[in-house]
């Protein structure tokens, strides 16, 4: 994937390194590889967005994360299914030229058997007859043998294929899973809201957004650093999952921003929703694994807006967005509800 001479590669291997000790960053294969991508333009949309990013502020264990998440592991993933459907299609060409060969021998052996029929009624003698059954003998025995490969091809790739088929479904899982947290990523996420939007303007059933963001998370993750960070978001995915329903989503939307899809709920059920899951959150204490110190509590705001039929997702987003922005100016650690009117 990375073609690079040896001077070329050292060169770029001296300033990934020389980045993550400036910035605190430890030299894992992600965030090396992310950081090797860039300083050896090797991916020209990797590059501009983490230039435009660190305009605006200081490279981060987290952008490394995301960057990776977006534009290293999809591609990985496109990798591993092209794989398993060249191997899909190498085992159906194999299986197809035993059925054409099978085909053949079939129709050589019906040949033979038409010509030995009229040989037999051509015969005059037993020993004539005799040597044209050897010859079916012959003809069968080869006949059972094609078939015994046949079967025996069929069995194998009967086995290759529900092997992959394994492979494509945890493919499928782990593109639509967040790395860090475990819970559905962004890719996921929108699907998903994109398939709600499509039943509720089919007038099945409507749904409800939160959107759900740590209060307060860069001082924390400076403070504490960014494995305790990991921690904290990985502790915010677990309480949602444990705190919605089975046919409710919970996604990790960007850093440390989350989203609740909850389908068949109004605003008023997104706003209880919302609010018991910031009082489970804001009840457990954060504790550094590596001494068992306390290290405090975290709280969350949440925005919630009730799906307008006939708008964009955009446009939902946006209003749920409007209202987290107002849970957070007045004073975080609660629940704000979007109007019910489009935005403008």
């Amino acid at each position: 994937m990375y073609d690079h001479a040896l001077d070329q590669a050292k060169a770029t291997h001296d300033k990934v390194i020389a980045k993550l000790d400036a910035a605190d960053i430890p030299p894992s294969p992600h965030n090396y590889e992310v950081l090797y991508i860039y300083f050896g333009n090797l991916n020209p949309e990797l590059k501009a967005e983490m230039d435009e990013f660190m305009q605006k502020s200081d490279l981060s264990a987290e952008l490394c994360r995301e960057l990776y998440e977006k534009y290293i592991s999809d591609s990985r993933h496109e990798e591993l299914v092209q794989k398993a459907g060249n191997e899909i299609q190498n085992t159906l060409s194999d299986v197809t030229g035993l059925v054409g060969n099978m085909r053949t021998a079939t129709n050589e052996y019906s040949g033979t058997l038409q010509n030995v029929s009229q040989k037999i009624n051509d015969a005059d003698a037993s020993d004539d007859i005799k040597a044209l059954m050897d010859d079916v003998a012959k003809d069968t025995e080869k006949m059972l043998e094609q078939n015994q490969q046949l079967e025996e091809q069929l069995d194998k790739s009967a086995q290759v294929m529900e092997e992959m088929k394994k492979d494509l479904e945890r493919v499928k899982r782990e593109a639509m899973t967040d790395g860090l947290t475990g819970i559905a990523n962004r890719k996921a996420f929108d699907e998903r809201i994109d398939q709600m939007r499509k039943r509720a303007d089919s007038g099945e059933f409507g749904f409800t957004l939160l959107l759900l963001d740590i209060d307060h998370f860069k001082s924390f993750n400076d403070n504490f650093g960014h494995q305790v960070g990991d921690q904290v978001l990985r502790l915010v995915a677990k309480t949602l999952t444990d705190g919605i329903k089975g046919r409710d989503t919970a996604a990790r939307y960007g850093g440390e921003e989350f989203a609740i899809i909850l389908p068949a709920s109004d605003v008023k059920a997104g706003v209880i929703v919302g609010d018991n899951l910031r009082k489970a959150l804001e009840m457990k204490e954060i504790v550094n694994r590596a001494n068992g110190e306390a290290l405090g509590r975290i709280t969350m705001s949440v925005g919630v807006a009730e799906y307008l039929p006939g708008e964009s997702i955009e446009d939902l987003i946006d209003r749920a967005d409007g209202a987290l922005y107002t849970a957070k100016h007045n004073g975080r650690n609660q629940v704000a509800a979007a109007s019910a009117s489009k935005a403008a």
